[in-house]
């Protein structure tokens, strides 16, 4: 390195940064690593002017170079040991390069050596990683070596990188607390260093770093408690370090709110996706920084892909919510329990009283103006379960709004799945606002219009490549009709003679439920089109509870015919029968379906005396 100017080595250096930021699809079609290519090469002319590694750092044992390497990775502290003198700072740039090589092999796709160099930073620095000068470098190699472990499926190395890191931070801050050094200042001259500030900035925004890829191990380990609090950490230092992307940033927040939805923690889901919306609308209005290299505005697909998938996370928080209030006040056959209704008011006061104050202050994005924007879009939405038909009305209506927003996006052509998934949820919306109607005919309404939504998708799909999405909406389509039918069957009751018009309502609906029950069984035959001796546990408790209404449908049909009648009742025993000999073969299956079981048997016992009694009538007539 005496014959070359110190300058020009820092410049080669330089020219590598900026080739490695040249953007793939910038590179010839042919030739798309190109520019990586050419930085690799300067790369190695650095390397080679720094001459060898020292020895006594570069011989180290292999065995010393994972993640459990080092009195660090073992529990114990480290010591801060700043690079002194020239073999220490050769040692330092050294490593620079390394890291540089290392993530400029990854980006190439070859994984091997991008990890060789990796590690071979990490050797050069073992000794001084906790100091200014080298921390965040250190940091930076253990999270690559994070990330690159982590797409080869190795997930506990992963973990042990990035928990390493995660340790090394809170030490440095701790023990020294000053920004350290960024790794390209080795390479700047002494007027172009960076100031504390700027520092300061890239040094949390590596750690930010390393606890958003701590929250993806963590998912991928299931330990979901964990990944959502780093997932909220990272989002909320996002924000107060102004280092985000709002497309990408609202959408994690919006994910993270369906961590809290399962479990039914409402406040914080509604905080998320109230963030999420604020965020999102930022979208194109903040200049680009190298968080954002792109003008939002040119990725018109992305935006409203995204835009999409936060409204499904809306629906889902109005859906689940409509339906915890539901669960919360039926009774056993799942009508509105007016003494749970009544506790759950009582109930209400203490709860506003204990959770806004201390759930609130847990869950905060943002400060000042942002803070605000939040709360306005918060305080338009109930996070409390809904006691009421109003209440839940308000719930069902921002719940449908964003569906209507959802199916801009995902449209039946070219979005299959998601769009049916929609307009599932639509229906669901539907049906869980019809259990706190009180007026049976506006809650036939309410069935039929389930019904509209869901038998054009009957038509439309193969049911060849989506049958298991087809037996979903066959099975929710003949529960549709199924619930319309007992409605209308209780408002006849309640006439004293029901004219022939109502008689012929209820028996088409009947109809018409079973049609869709037979078809969904049906679906489940083998292509000999022979019912399975033994049904998967994944469509068990289905098909035995459109047995079970199958049985019953026939039971309610509504004939002047003796002998049709007879018929509907020998037909309804035969599949109560099925029902009651499938769970003694099969007697796990009595778990899925206790209280049809019993009614089964129940029918089972007193059918054939009352077919009995009919044909004894019938002779007699």
């Amino acid at each position: 390195m005496a014959n070359v100017p110190w300058a020009e080595v820092c410049e080669k250096f330089q020219a590598a940064l900026t080739l490695s930021r040249v953007e793939l699809q910038k590179n010839p079609e042919k030739e798309p690593y190109k520019s990586k290519y050419s930085a690799r090469a300067l790369l190695e002319e650095v390397k080679a002017l720094l001459g060898p590694a020292p020895e006594d750092e570069d011989e180290r044992p292999e065995a010393e170079d994972g993640p459990g390497a080092g009195d660090h990775a073992l529990g114990l502290p480290a010591e801060v040991v700043e690079p002194e003198g020239p073999v220490a700072q050769r040692a330092v740039r050294l490593a620079v390069i390394e890291f540089h090589l290392g993530v400029n092999y990854i980006d190439t796709e070859e994984l091997s050596a991008g990890e060789e160099h990796l590690v071979k930073c990490l050797r050069l620095l073992r000794r001084y990683r906790l100091s200014h000068d080298c921390i965040s470098l250190y940091i930076q190699a253990q999270n690559n070596l994070g990330i690159l472990w982590s797409e080869r499926e190795e997930i506990e190395t992963a973990q042990a990188y990035l928990e390493s890191s995660e340790a090394l931070y809170t030490q440095y801050m701790k023990e020294v607390g000053c920004p350290p050094l960024d790794p390209t200042e080795r390479f700047l001259p002494e007027e172009e260093k960076l100031t504390e500030q700027e520092r300061s900035k890239r040094f949390e925004k590596v750690y930010t770093h390393n606890l958003y890829y701590l929250a993806q191990v963590y998912q991928h380990l299931e330990m979901f408690e964990k990944a959502a609090h780093y997932c909220h950490s990272t989002l909320k230092r996002q924000l107060e370090h102004n280092a985000y992307h709002p497309i990408e940033w609202a959408i994690n927040a919006a994910t993270l709110s369906q961590f809290y939805i399962n479990k039914l923690c409402f406040m914080e889901a509604r905080h998320c996706l109230s963030a999420a919306n604020v965020i999102f609308g930022q979208t194109g209005k903040i200049s680009a920084t190298e968080d954002t290299p792109e003008a939002e505005g040119e990725v018109p697909e992305l935006y409203h892909q995204r835009k999409g998938e936060i409204a499904r996370c809306w629906i889902k928080y109005c859906l689940t919510l409509m339906q915890n209030a539901q669960l919360s006040m039926q009774d056993n056959i799942g009508e509105l329990d007016l003494d749970k209704q009544s506790e759950l008011r009582a109930l209400r006061k203490k709860e506003l009283d204990e959770e806004e104050s201390i759930r609130k202050k847990a869950v905060q994005f943002g400060t000042g103006e942002l803070c605000d924007a939040i709360s306005a879009v918060e305080e338009k939405v109930s996070y409390l379960r809904p006691l009421d038909f109003e209440e839940a009305r308000e719930l069902f209506l921002l719940g449908q709004h964003y569906v209507f927003e959802a199916k801009e996006f995902f449209q039946i052509d070219g979005y299959v799945t998601d769009h049916i998934e929609v307009v599932q949820d639509h229906s669901a919306l539907f049906k869980v606002l019809a259990f706190f109607e009180t007026d049976m005919e506006r809650r036939c309404k309410m069935h039929k219009r389930r019904i509209a939504m869901l038998e054009p998708l009957t038509v439309d799909l193969n049911p060849q490549y989506y049958l298991l999405v087809n037996r979903q909406i066959q099975f929710e389509i003949a529960h549709a009709y199924y619930d319309m039918m007992d409605l209308k069957v209780a408002i006849a009751d309640r006439l004293r003679d029901p004219d022939s018009h109502i008689v012929k309502k209820i028996n088409n609906l009947n109809k018409s439920a079973l049609k869709y029950y037979q078809l969904f069984l049906d679906s489940l035959r083998d292509p000999n089109k022979v019912f399975p001796e033994h049904i998967g546990e994944d469509v068990l408790r289905p098909a035995m509870l459109a047995k079970f209404r199958v049985a019953r449908l026939y039971g309610k049909i509504i004939t002047a015919d003796p002998k049709k009648e007879l018929e509907n009742l020998a037909t309804s025993l035969e599949h109560y029968k099925f029902i009651v000999d499938y769970c003694e073969k099969h007697p796990e299956a009595a778990q899925e379906i206790e209280v049809e079981l019993e009614l089964s048997k129940e029918m089972v016992s007193l059918l054939p005396t009352k077919m009995e009694r009919f044909r004894t009538k019938m002779a007699l007539t």
